[in-house]
């Protein structure tokens, strides 16, 4: 049967990761769902390895692979967009576990000419070690997370933004005491229409640096196109695993983005259709 929305997974080389996050899927509330690995340009037999997974889902997945031309994460992501059989994408980055409730929660929340930003957890050095998929399908999985994260949050240096583990699923309460803000994309966790994606002609594939700019250009020439982005406290969330920073901010990137910023870009010529 066709589904309501497309996850697409940014993906490059960590099966172990990506372990983890088909774990969290098999867990999934709602299950109308589809699933597209967006890979730019893993190892042939970490692509050996992808497929073993895809043959033991029981939801429904598809594998794009490009080969490896140096980070080219924005093009694989277009060719998602292009692939998706639905009219709605929940985009994640391949480091992060989805909470059992985040499809139904994306799915809940759209809403026309509106994108959903998703907050994360980000689980300690220590805790990520430990994660395998045992503990994931344990049932006291998401709520044990709280008190682990507790207190290196408190008492210790590392910024886990545990808070976001407090799940306030009521409609009322949410609408009385938790307005909907108007904050910006974090690319690891965001939801959009597809015919929103496609009328700014998808991500500027010139971004070929990680860090800052492909997420915040994409915010930028949507709100150009009148579209509204929301932030969701408290609901949709991932947890992001630990792993070392990327490092600085590229100054190319930097520079495109101030280009297209300053010129009030809305479709890019440099998307899905070039």
């Amino acid at each position: 049967m066709p589904k309501s929305v497309t996850l697409i997974i940014s993906f490059y080389n960590r099966i172990d990761f990506l372990r983890l996050i088909f774990a969290g899927l098999e867990l999934q509330s709602s299950r109308d769902f589809e699933v597209i690995i967006a890979d730019d340009g893993s190892r042939a037999e970490i692509v050996e390895d992808v497929k073993s997974l895809i043959n033991n889902a029981s939801f429904q997945v598809k594998h794009l692979w490009q080969e490896d031309d140096g980070w080219q994460k924005n093009t694989i992501l277009n060719k998602a967009i292009v692939a998706s059989e639905t009219d709605y994408i929940i985009f994640i980055d391949g480091d992060c576990i989805p909470h059992k409730r985040f499809i139904e929660e994306h799915l809940n929340s759209r809403t026309p000419n509106q994108v959903v930003c998703g907050r994360r957890v980000t689980l300690t050095k220590k805790i990520a070690a430990q994660m395998d998929v045992a503990r994931i399908q344990n049932r006291y999985f998401h709520s044990s997370l709280f008190i682990k994260l507790l207190l290196p949050s408190v008492y210790g240096k590392e910024q886990t933004r545990f808070r976001h583990l407090i799940r306030i699923k009521n409609k009322n309460i949410r609408k009385v005491f938790l307005k909907d803000k108007n904050k910006g994309i974090l690319g690891c966790n965001f939801s959009a229409w597809k015919d929103d994606l496609l009328k700014i002609n998808g991500f500027d594939e010139r971004f070929i640096y990680p860090g800052m700019g492909e997420d915040s250009d994409l915010e930028n020439r949507l709100r150009n196109n009148g579209v509204k982005l929301v932030s969701k406290k408290f609901y949709v969330t991932v947890y992001h695993m630990y792993h070392k920073p990327l490092g600085p901010f590229n100054e190319i990137n930097i520079q495109l983005y101030n280009e297209n910023y300053q010129n009030n870009v809305t479709f890019t010529p440099y998307g899905i259709n070039k």
